[in-house]
């Protein structure tokens, strides 16, 4: 018996003493002891998701995402009604431009997933969006964001046709922007502000901005920003506890670099004063992302994680892309892999490779269709009986 207790000390030392070396290896290598703890059991991810799609902000790669994730998780999705491609913007949101729903003001249509452009209107996007549905959207810095809106927009808003370029439009914005002329001067001025549902030419008062923001974080759970890109992919993955190849994507609608301004530094001060309550929008939702990112992932979890998530892009594009880099519309080959071209802008495309498996090619086809493209494959999965989406500028 006094050789089986002395075993059972000898034993008990040798386990504390290894503990002990643990506990010096975790400070010695600077380690963040969560990472040695087994993860709780995976509660399952979250599947209702309205997500705000505001302009020239990355959406369209967002779109991507959750048009993936709808397709492999067999979900619905709330589609634009009929030949539309947008649910009704730049009118307030309404029921009626969903295709499927009854007009009832007494029925509640539930879908899972709630994604093309609208302007935010959230008593009717209540009626086709579950309770418990996670809201989230995007904002990029407004300097960057208008610089795209003018190439982009370039042809369709009037504020923007006269000038010859954003400098000399910015130089003195009330000689070409009339905000009575119609709804297509909206892309000129706090289009971020006002794709949330409020007024784009209301003053830039403290009182009324507060009130505004406020009501932002009273409903979204998550606003997400453009400039930090894989970050922001990183926290939206743990808050809806998707797996990593659910976030992972090729950057779509994009411009050639030609395309892209280089503002000067006075113009883009004077892009803060112009759109004031976009800029204030996005200072505000800037601080809240660090904020909600630094009390959900320590600094070495967050590099750990961006790092993973751009290697995993990086495989992914080295087995789906003849050339990581996307090309012209002229030197893409399937014209289902074609982007619109808005405006002056030069919109960029990629190349398959060839031979994939028939498992793979579904894969990357989903991750390199152009956003109208998408939406139309989703239109035909989700209402097989009814006339296909028509993308006019294919047939050109």
């Amino acid at each position: 018996m006094s050789i089986l207790r002395g075993t059972q000390r000898s034993f008990q030392v040798a386990l504390w003493f290894l503990v002990l070396a643990v506990f010096l290896l975790v400070g010695f290598l600077h380690v963040d002891f969560r990472l040695l703890i087994p993860d709780k059991v995976q509660e399952p991810p979250v599947t209702n998701i309205m997500f705000l799609k505001t302009h020239k902000t990355a959406s369209s790669t967002i779109l991507n995402i959750l048009y993936r994730f709808s397709e492999s998780h067999n979900l619905s999705t709330a589609l634009p009604e009929g030949s539309r491609v947008h649910l009704g913007y730049p009118w307030f949101f309404v029921t009626r431009y969903v295709e499927g729903l009854k007009q009832d003001a007494h029925l509640q249509h539930h879908f899972n997933i709630m994604c093309n452009h609208l302007r935010f209107n959230y008593p009717e996007v209540q009626k086709v969006m579950p309770r418990d549905t996670f809201y989230f959207s995007i904002l990029r810095n407004p300097v960057f964001q208008l610089e795209s809106s003018f190439i982009y927009y370039k042809d369709y808003a009037p504020a923007f046709q006269r000038a010859k370029s954003l400098d000399e439009f910015l130089a003195d914005p009330w000689k070409y922007y009339n905000a009575s002329v119609s709804l297509k001067n909206v892309y000129a001025k706090n289009n971020m502000w006002f794709d949330f549902g409020f007024d784009n030419n209301a003053p830039a008062d403290m009182d009324y901005v507060r009130k505004r923001l406020a009501e932002v974080e009273q409903r979204f759970h998550l606003v997400l920003i453009a400039d930090y890109f894989d970050e922001s992919m990183v926290l939206l993955r743990r808050r809806l506890r998707w797996q990593l190849d659910d976030v992972v994507s090729f950057k779509l609608n994009v411009r050639s670099q030609s395309t892209v301004s280089h503002l000067t530094p006075e113009s883009q001060e004077r892009v803060q004063h112009w759109c004031a309550l976009d800029w204030q929008l996005y200072q505000h939702f800037n601080r809240t992302f660090w904020t909600q990112l630094h009390a959900e992932l320590s600094p070495r979890q967050l590099t750990e994680e961006v790092e993973q998530l751009r290697e995993r892009q990086r495989e992914l594009m080295a087995l789906c892309l003849q050339d990581p880099e996307p090309k012209n519309l002229t030197h893409i080959d399937d014209q289902n892999l074609r982007p619109y071209q808005g405006g002056k802008a030069n919109i960029l495309g990629y190349n398959l490779r060839h031979g994939l498996d028939t498992t793979t090619l579904h894969i990357c086809q989903r991750m390199a269709m152009p956003e109208l493209q998408h939406m139309a494959h989703m239109y035909s999965l989700q209402f097989p009986d009814k006339t296909p989406k028509d993308i006019p500028f294919l047939k050109k």
